[in-house]
């Protein structure tokens, strides 16, 4: 199969996922007022760290919270012998979390008040912002390190690629409505960072078929599908291995990563569609205007 002759198709496919992001950003918008479920790592809440005379079980932790909407809260075990609880959720008054601590006593077991803080709206900005340049810089990082290796259009096109990558994986996120804290950030990083390596395997192959004269005597369109078919088997291997992994994260990660293995989940999947059918014909666009122009 010709994959560059059917770039129409790859693009109407990746189209189709990217207005389906954007349509679960404006619909979220409209019904909830913001476009992702955002949790206390960037909107504020309660933090609250509990000391129990025994090791107690997450779930039962939860099924309080539960009790109180607050199923969705963040919950760490720590201490020697797991009998210290930090909840992160979201704001809660002074007297529903007396009320929250009782039934925790009383459902759970008996524990002592070890910290409790509120996470103010401030703090949760300075993530925003913090995030945006993370992402801001990464991207820099890449074009500048895919440019000096290869050249401007292949970092061009490995970028736009990501962003695709990343706004679907977002969208789908934001479609099932999840909390996302910063560890949702750190996800899309990971995406970024291991798509991109995809990416360079086909770019690098690409390379070296120009510098081989039975092949640079193609049309660059011909060349570019010979250097995918030719690593297309080291792709799918390379994603099945990891996709199994995340997998196993999802499944018996527990509650507290379930959104952080999600993203990687549907990024990993994303990333490989991306570095076969996404970049490369995108490269093979730019080489056309050039030659053109």
């Amino acid at each position: 199969m010709d994959i560059i002759k059917k770039s129409g198709l790859w693009f109407t496919i990746s189209l189709a996922l990217i207005a389906l992001a954007v349509f679960a950003f404006s619909f979220n918008t409209f019904v909830h007022g913001k476009a992702m479920n955002f949790g206390i790592d960037f909107t504020g809440g309660t933090l609250l760290n509990l000391r129990f005379e025994k090791p107690v079980n997450v779930g039962e932790v939860r099924s309080v919270l539960d009790g109180y909407k607050l199923g969705e809260s963040v919950i760490q075990r720590s201490g020697e012998n797991n009998q210290d609880i930090l909840i992160r959720t979201a704001p809660i008054e002074g007297e529903v979390r007396a009320n929250l601590i009782n039934d925790m006593n009383t459902k759970v077991g008996t524990s002592e008040i070890l910290e409790a803080d509120i996470i103010g709206p401030t703090i949760g900005k300075e993530l925003s912002t913090q995030a945006i340049w993370a992402l801001l810089l990464a991207s820099l990082g890449i074009i500048i390190y895919v440019s000096f290796r290869f050249e401007f259009k292949y970092a061009m096109a490995a970028l736009i690629a990501l962003y695709h990558d990343a706004i679907i994986a977002a969208g789908f996120i934001a479609l099932l409505w999840r909390t996302v804290d910063i560890t949702f950030v750190a996800a899309l990083l990971t995406i970024m960072g291991y798509s991109i390596n995809d990416t360079i395997i086909i770019f690098d192959r690409i390379r070296e078929n120009l510098k081989k004269p039975a092949l640079a005597k193609k049309k660059f369109g011909e060349l570019v599908n010979v250097s995918i078919w030719e690593t297309l088997a080291r792709s799918i291997n390379t994603v099945l291995t990891v996709i199994v992994m995340v997998l196993c994260l999802l499944l018996f990660g527990g509650e507290t990563i379930r959104v952080f293995a999600l993203t990687l989940l549907i990024g990993f999947t994303l990333g490989s569609f991306s570095s076969i059918f996404v970049a490369p014909p995108l490269l093979v666009l730019w080489h056309k205007w050039e030659s053109k122009r």
